[in-house]
């Protein structure tokens, strides 16, 4: 029982449970509706996850005192053998949870998209990930909104970004940051050549940073450009999209889904805020030199996966060394499995 809590981290979940239910009782809590639907979310799946060890242990410790009271010959005929099988799920739910361990896996995040090499064809494959990753979220009842889309010259995309609103966001969408390679028969190409092509994804937990950063006018620049949208989105025609660079650092963050300039304006600002805590963060763990390995970085520069469609059929992560032969329903959004092995891969990092 107490390996189980321990790898449920049990008492941390009933204090963060406790914390919880202060905040939903607070009079104000439905002030923000958003706010309040997540952490409602968050209360319902620790509280559900701890009464469901609780009954393991009830139902282990039933079993235990019925094995022990029946004779060898008569255990394959008894019902507990059923039982038992109820709480071999049941314990690898309660496992399954042991696998959200990360600082911000609880939190909203942004993905980023960025065609890479490739021309033509990685604009196009960086339209065809976007795709991917709004068809997963729509079958997952993820509240998503496309925050800026940039068209690509003769087809497909430069760069999206998309925001997404749900419980455990960072966690489920960690597993795409990095280089997605493409190898197919090129569209355009009047030759039908097969092309390798590249996109870039990036993740970022949003966070509530609320006064720990703050970031000055001069520190900013700030670019008001026209707003463009694809596939029957609503394109505003007005200059209201806003694209931040913080100088010092060089990070570029956008926003256009809004339909003034200053709501635009805040939101980028927003992801401006975590991307300089992020990176704030990592330099400290530089410092210590307390940094992951190589073998577990999953960041911009390392191909993490591959989507192949000529000669052959096959997605294969290079992480978790997950294959699977259907690229089609992949491309349709079925990514559930890379995403389910790549936090059992990240988990046996922590461990190793």
């Amino acid at each position: 029982m107490l390996q189980l809590r321990s790898i449920f981290d049990f008492e941390n979940k009933k204090k963060k449970l406790e914390k919880l239910n202060i905040e939903i009782n607070d009079k104000d809590f439905w002030n923000n509706p958003q706010n309040a639907q997540k952490v409602s979310i968050e209360a319902s799946t620790i509280e559900k996850l701890i009464l469901s060890l609780k009954n393991l242990e009830t139902n282990l410790k039933d079993i235990k005192e019925l094995v022990d009271i029946t004779d060898e010959e008569n255990i394959e005929g008894n019902d507990f053998l059923d039982e038992l099988k109820e709480l071999e799920v049941q314990i690898e739910e309660i496992e399954n949870e042991a696998l959200y361990f990360g600082e911000y896996d609880d939190l909203n995040a942004v993905i980023t998209i960025n065609a890479g090499a490739g021309g033509v064809d990685a604009h196009d494959w960086a339209e065809m990930m976007l795709r991917m990753y709004t068809r997963f979220l729509s079958s997952k009842d993820m509240k998503y909104q496309i925050e800026e889309i940039s068209q690509g010259e003769e087809a497909g995309i430069k760069s999206a970004s998309i925001r997404v609103d749900a419980f455990r966001a960072y966690a489920t969408l960690e597993s795409e940051r990095g280089v997605h390679r493409l190898v197919r028969i090129s569209p355009f190409d009047s030759n039908k050549r097969r092309h390798t092509s590249f996109a870039g994804v990036d993740v970022v937990p949003l966070i509530d940073h609320n006064e720990e950063i703050n970031i000055q006018d001069d520190e900013i620049r700030v670019d008001v450009y026209r707003s463009s949208g694809a596939g029957g989105q609503h394109v505003n025609t007005t200059d209201s999209a806003v694209r931040i660079t913080h100088i010092e650092s060089g990070i570029v963050v956008a926003c256009q889904a809004e339909r003034s300039q200053l709501q635009n304006k805040t939101r980028a600002l927003e992801l401006l805020k975590t991307k300089l805590i992020l990176k704030q963060k990592e330099e400290e763990l530089l410092k210590i030199n307390n940094i992951r390995g190589d073998q577990h970085e999953a960041g911009w520069g390392r191909q993490i996966r591959s989507y192949v469609l000529q000669p052959y059929q096959q997605v294969k992560d290079s992480r978790s060394n997950t294959e699977v032969g259907n690229v089609g329903n992949v491309l349709d959004g079925d990514i559930n499995i890379f995403i389910k092995e790549y936090l059992k891969w990240r988990r046996q990092g922590i461990n190793d």
